[in-house]
């Protein structure tokens, strides 16, 4: 079979059986023409099913800037511990071949003091630019920006420029150049140009002269949420980041993003869903994932065995009506659902900067009297199904007044704990769930066992 059949044929059912024989047989060529036949999703599922001691091999028989490649297929959490197993030395020269932004997102996800040993192994110029971005949270204008851009002096002419890019054109051939910025003595942004321009502008022209001035900028603190309004706003190819003094620190690239968008997103689903840390693999240690999940159900199981206590308080009323039995989770979650609504608005406003962490009594105003009007309603229709039911109005009022107050403190403290947990540096999106879940359970039964002690002797049984 040629080497085009070969390329041409589908892939097996289990490529990591093929990929373990070609580590195997230590040829570097074969090991990398078969890996580039497969598209990075196939790659990374096979490098996930390698044993470590083959996936170290791997890098090890790859050229840096090859390994390099099949970093940028992978997530970067599996990256960073992948290239955590390798010697310094080695893992330094595969990650000086990735971009910028990418190699702090790596060392990001990596261990302190590993990610400080590959930097004392880095050229000092690129380890110097990565603890630089390392600096910034990753979510800023800081931590997404590229430090692979042009900028040039305002008194440099077109024609220094153009020879610039032409002696230097292996260097810049993989930067994502679409302009180039004009800085001033003390790199302070003052301008930017077109690369079409260089082609039609008088050569012995200094960019000053032909320039535009001002341009649109971000400062390094700007959120998630400003660049992409920013992005919404004007359609450019990127946009350049200063620091607090005005100098030219990066550029951010709308591509960065979205993928940062889509990053968080997934985080936040999988923080809601009750994994620490908000990212697991079946390709981590047992012990790991084990670790992350059990956390967190250990935490539900105190939390509902406080809500639990209430019914314990009150077993004697609830013997003696065991009717309220069938109503305590109808009360307790619809209760829940109400509040999870205002999490929710909650959520999204505190990400799209509407509204602040401070806020707190406008949120509560707000939401309270919404609760208000919920709260009457849903009560009035499960009082008037328990009327229905057993033709008994005092069991109505038990359970439609409970849920009505229920449903207001529901709604108001699920408005109220992501700002309150932002102020407190925790991340509003995964912790606000089960506290609400908690309170909402413990107030519902509550609620319906003290009304219903109150009016025991018109219940029933």
């Amino acid at each position: 079979m040629s080497t085009l059949e070969a390329l041409a044929s589908p892939l097996p059912e289990r490529p990591w059986e093929e990929l373990e024989v070609r580590i195997q047989a230590g040829d570097p060529q074969a090991l990398l023409q078969y890996i580039d036949g497969m598209s990075p999703t196939e790659t990374a599922r096979a490098i996930s099913r390698l044993d470590q001691a083959d996936q170290s091999r791997l890098f090890r028989l790859l050229a840096p800037a090859d390994a390099a490649e099949i970093i940028e297929d992978i997530t970067d959490t599996q990256a960073a511990d992948l290239i955590e197993d390798l010697a310094p030395a080695h893992a330094a020269a595969i990650l000086e071949e990735l971009p910028s932004d990418h190699l702090a997102d790596v060392l990001g996800k990596m261990d302190e003091d590993d990610a400080e040993a590959i930097l004392g192994e880095m050229d000092p110029e690129d380890a110097h630019e990565a603890r630089a971005l390392l600096a910034y949270p990753a979510d800023t204008a800081g931590g997404l920006m590229s430090s692979e851009y042009l900028s040039f002096r305002s008194d440099r002419t077109l024609e220094a420029v153009l020879n610039d890019l032409q002696r230097r054109r292996d260097a810049y051939a993989g930067y994502h150049v679409q302009y180039f910025y004009v800085t001033d003595r003390e790199e302070k942004l003052v301008g930017v140009l077109r690369m079409h321009d260089l082609l039609f502008l008088p050569r012995a022209a200094t960019l000053a002269k032909v320039m535009i001035r001002d341009p649109l900028r971000v400062r390094v603190d700007a959120s998630l949420e400003d660049l992409r309004d920013f992005f919404e706003e004007h359609d450019l190819f990127g946009v350049p980041v200063v620091d607090a003094a005005g100098c030219l620190a990066g550029v951010v690239l709308p591509e960065a993003v979205e993928d940062e968008r889509r990053k968080r997103a997934v985080h936040q689903f999988l923080g809601l869903s009750g994994i620490i840390g908000g990212e697991e693999y079946r390709t981590m240690p047992l012990l790991n994932r084990s670790g992350r999940r059990l956390s967190w159900l250990s935490l539900n199981i105190l939390l509902n065995i406080l809500a639990a206590s209430v019914i314990a308080l009150y077993q004697d009323t609830l013997a003696a009506a065991i009717t309220l039995a069938v109503f305590l989770p109808m009360v307790s979650d619809m209760s829940g659902c109400s509040g999870n609504q205002a999490v929710a608005v909650s959520l999204r406003e505190l990400s799209l900067g509407l509204v602040r962490p401070n806020e707190l009594l406008r949120v509560l105003r707000k939401e309270a009297t919404l609760g208000v009007i919920s709260g009457i309603a849903l009560g009035a229709l499960l009082g008037g199904v328990a009327l229905l039911w057993k033709g008994n109005p005092y069991l109505g009022l038990v359970v439609g007044g409970a849920l009505a107050a229920n449903t207001v403190v529901a709604v108001s403290l699920g408005g109220l704990l992501p700002l309150l947990l932002k102020r407190l540096h925790m991340d509003p999106a995964l912790v606000s769930a089960p506290l609400l879940t908690t309170v909402t359970d413990m107030c519902g039964f509550f609620f319906v066992l003290r009304f219903a002690a109150a009016v025991l002797p018109r219940l029933g049984g």
